[in-house]
């Protein structure tokens, strides 16, 4: 026998209900009272007002839960992010006015609520992060948190305009802002970011071996990370997909296998940036594997053993870049990506061929050749001036 809710669950779920309908200011205590079947005098003695109620709504309700259903109810979809954004959209459209009044009136509530309220868009963003990992979706150059934020940010701003009339014109059909959206955060929209050369930040010799110097003196593991980001120039989130069982070595080679977005087997250099660091088979990473004493797959763990996610890598990157000799500018790891394309570049590999190598379109490693073209050019200057 289904047990009956509580007073304080039937006043919730009252509330919810009527501050979805009607808005917070609207729905008035007494007919949150009514829905729920309880006096009014019961729902301040447990909730002392409408703002405390408002609190446990943010608190209690199951808004969480509501989400988790829809994500596990769209995955698998052929188009994640047009398959997500949707849902979203369908979700907020369950509670227009309690939307409405939460972004309107966030700064006139008490702190408590506006911490709540934080509360839950955290938990929020940080289910759409397992969602887009799970369907291995990348945000070239950006972490996927960020990139689950600025996602969920513009499907909030469609929702509230959308609620407030009809979108003051700006989309004809919501298919059409589905679609926009799902372009603009595609990861071939890396390519719009690097159009102007100077979105080309490679790193000199120097600095790249001052990295080096500083990684190895913290340990085996950030010697790895330093190791793999320059010889392979792998994304943040291939890094943390990567296996122990991905990294493919022998006499006459190394091969890290690429899963993801864009799966690809991708050599590991030796030699980076005129240095040599190891072999084939004796390198910071199968140095680093071999040191190892868990059994988890994963290449790059924390101090407990469980697999870094994306902050655990930029952790561990900050750790390293900073206050590092011959550096003013931060350092930010995809630098490390765009050090190993233009390194490639200058020794000769196709733009072809990189396409192929770093998962990335012809068109987006048009600033790279251009950047390559100019180093090279800057080198053979400095020779003849030399030559006198």
């Amino acid at each position: 026998m289904k047990k009956k809710p509580s007073s304080r669950e039937r006043i919730v779920g009252s509330a919810l209900s009527l501050f979805a309908e009607q808005g917070i200011t609207a729905a008035t205590t007494k007919h949150i009272a009514e829905k729920a079947e309880v006096n009014e005098v019961t729902l301040f003695r447990q909730f002392g007002s409408k703002q405390g109620l408002l609190l446990a709504v943010l608190q209690e309700a199951p808004i969480a839960e509501k989400m988790q259903a829809a994500l596990t109810e769209i995955a698998g979809a052929n188009e994640p992010l047009k398959a997500y954004s949707s849902a979203g959209l369908e979700l907020l459209g369950q509670v227009p006015e309690l939307v409405r009044s939460l972004i309107g009136e966030s700064g006139q509530l008490p702190l408590e609520n506006q911490q709540a309220l934080g509360k839950a868009l955290q938990q929020a963003n940080q289910q759409t992060v397992s969602y887009l990992q799970s369907a291995q979706h990348t945000f070239p150059g950006l972490p996927v948190n960020a990139g689950a934020k600025l996602l969920n940010a513009m499907i909030l701003g469609h929702a509230v305009m959308g609620f407030s009339g009809d979108g003051y014109g700006l989309w004809e059909k919501e298919t059409d802002f589905l679609q926009t959206l799902a372009v603009l955060m595609s990861p071939q929209a890396g390519a719009l970011a690097l159009r102007p050369n100077e979105a080309v930040k490679d790193l000199s010799a120097d600095v790249v071996r001052s990295l080096f110097q500083k990684a190895k003196k913290i340990g085996p593991q950030e010697y790895a990370l330093m190791y793999v980001a320059f010889g392979a120039g792998l994304r943040t989130e291939e890094l943390v997909g990567l296996l122990r069982s991905h990294s493919l070595s022998s006499k006459t080679q190394h091969l890290l296998t690429v899963v993801g977005t864009y799966p690809r087997q991708v050599p590991l250099n030796r030699w980076i940036m005129g240095n040599r660091y190891g072999n084939y088979n004796k390198n910071p990473l199968t140095q680093w594997l071999r040191s190892r004493q868990d059994e988890q797959p994963e290449v790059f763990i924390s101090d407990m053993g469980e697999p870094l996610d994306v902050a655990g890598i930029g952790a561990m990157w900050e750790k390293i870049v900073s206050d590092v000799e011959g550096t003013t500018a931060a350092i930010d790891i995809f630098q490390a990506k765009q050090t190993w394309c233009v390194e490639l570049l200058i020794k000769g590999i196709s733009p072809d061929n990189l396409s192929i190598l770093s998962g990335q379109e012809i068109e987006e490693l048009e600033p790279y050749t251009r950047r390559a073209k100019e180093k090279s050019a800057l080198e053979q200057a400095l020779s003849i001036d030399q030559k006198g």
